[in-house]
């Protein structure tokens, strides 16, 4: 081991500790991983957000997990590592974040495990924290098919466009992932888990419909407000 790196001066920040690549690249991956985290801690919540009027299918309200916003924000952070770094350096973010999910859940659960002092406590605590098996399984494979797809059709649309119409790679790419996502969570944490597993309740199919649809209409409304965020952050670090 060199001098260098013994004393720690080496690695991305070694010619400036305020170049701005390298500080995006450890802001945008925390914000990745704090965002999937919450993500994971929030996902068992069902919301309900009340509408002005009455959508079709979905009706007077949106039902949709507790995650979403936090969810919608990795795809943000990773669709701008995507634009500044490239395709590997963003899969490899997205599949260590993965693993980095078994982390969160093994600490959780190690958690609620251990003895508490105050059974009240402890009894909340499981309530708000302790992850079903349906959300888990939904929503860890919802992550690791949608985020891939999302690195995969940024990038494809970014090959056939050039470094020009980055909202097009940034939308495209984030509203068929979060179909996707909608998709494979849905049925998988409130039909085919509670079906096989025999954990949560059973939704029936045209409350399936609602409750995906719904989340996903929000979900692209996200994706559609975040496109000058994404401008904003390429063009602070490239400028």
């Amino acid at each position: 081991m060199s001098s260098r790196t013994a004393a720690g001066e080496d690695g991305p920040f070694r010619t400036d500790p305020l170049d701005r690549s390298a500080v995006a690249a450890v802001a945008l991956v925390t914000l990745f991983t704090v965002a999937l985290a919450t993500a994971q801690l929030t996902a068992a919540k069902v919301l309900a957000l009340p509408l002005p009027f009455a959508l079709p299918v979905v009706g007077a309200e949106i039902l949709l997990p507790g995650a979403a916003l936090a969810y919608a924000l990795t795809f943000l952070a990773s669709d701008c590592y995507a634009e500044l770094y490239g395709r590997r350096a963003t899969q490899v973010v997205v599949n260590v974040a993965f693993l980095a999910n078994f982390l969160v859940l093994a600490l959780v659960w190690s958690t609620l495990a251990a003895p508490g002092v105050d059974p009240e406590v402890s009894s909340a605590f499981q309530t708000a924290l302790g992850p079903a098996a349906n959300i888990v399984a939904g929503s860890l494979l919802a992550y690791v098919v949608s985020q891939n797809w999302d690195v995969f059709v940024f990038h494809a649309i970014r090959d056939r466009t050039g470094e020009g119409m980055l909202w097009l790679r940034n939308i495209g790419s984030t509203a068929t992932s979060q179909a996707i996502d909608t998709v494979i969570f849905v049925g998988v944490a409130f039909y085919a888990a509670p079906l096989l597993l025999g954990v949560g309740p059973v939704f029936d199919p045209p409350a399936l419909l609602a409750l995906g649809l719904g989340q996903y209409l929000l979900k692209l409304a996200i994706a559609l407000l975040d496109t000058p965020v994404v401008y904003l952050i390429v063009g602070a670090v490239r400028n």
